[in-house]
């Protein structure tokens, strides 16, 4: 396979072959590769790398995951050209499960991540648990907009009417997601909670410690801080896979 052609599916643009490290970032629900565009690409020799999903943005015409399960399949085969330095998976709200997944499928088949960060979501055993899960499309409308705002881009109507479909989507995917005896993983776990977050408040957070060997980090903010990639968060996550 080509270059462009791997670049098409799971990346916007691929990946250096000079980075010491890479860390996978993972979209929030309902958005695409995008939503990092205020992230460098690279700190310190650790590229960072959003991850493009099918069902959004230029892969909207393919259908769209209809599992955690499901998704890891295919993104530990479409990472795997890419694993060759050491590597960590990021997840906000509910791509943290699916970063999860992610890892436990790779911990299984090797190599396995340095490690794992989850940013706002409960663990998997918790779940499903977050306040999206019981708005109407008025309420995820407004949560949209609130987001793109904080991504720099305007909310217009045109643009929440499109993504609202795929965050209806996701969020169908996180209620269907029920893990009581989650695995525990090999490689450690970074829990990243923020302490203006009101969604998912960092005490419901504790969970993760179930699912292998857990640092907890807490840091000021609300719950779409992360998007705007404040530098205690790049730190953190540079440290981690060093």
């Amino acid at each position: 396979m080509t270059a462009t052609a791997r670049r098409g599916k799971w990346f916007l643009k691929e990946p250096r072959a000079d980075a010491s490290a890479r860390i996978f970032l993972l979209p929030y629900s309902g958005c695409g590769a995008t939503m990092y565009r205020q992230w460098p690409s690279m700190r310190d020799g650790v590229e960072f790398c959003a991850v493009q999903l099918p069902g959004r943005e230029n892969r909207m015409r393919e259908p769209a995951f209809d599992s955690y399960e499901q998704m890891a399949l295919a993104l530990a085969e479409a990472l795997r050209p890419y694993l060759d330095v050491p590597f960590g998976l990021f997840g906000h709200c509910s791509s943290a499960l699916a970063a999860f997944e992610t890892a436990a499928r790779l911990c299984e088949t090797g190599p396995a991540p340095a490690r794992l960060f989850v940013s706002s979501e409960v663990a998997p055993q918790d779940g499903p648990y977050g306040y999206f899960l019981g708005l109407d499309d008025e309420g995820l409308s407004r949560e949209l907009a609130g987001l793109l705002t904080g991504m720099g881009v305007q909310p217009h109507p045109g643009l929440i009417d499109l993504t609202l479909g795929v965050l209806r989507h996701d969020v169908d995917v996180n209620k269907r997601y029920v893990k009581p005896d989650p695995p525990v993983l090999s490689c450690p776990i970074t829990s990243i909670g923020w302490r203006g977050d009101y969604g998912v408040e960092p005490r419901l957070m504790d969970g993760w410690s179930r699912c292998g060997e857990t640092q907890t980090v807490l840091f000021d903010g609300g719950h779409y801080e992360f998007v705007g990639a404040p530098d205690g968060l790049l730190d953190l996550l540079v440290r981690g896979v060093r």
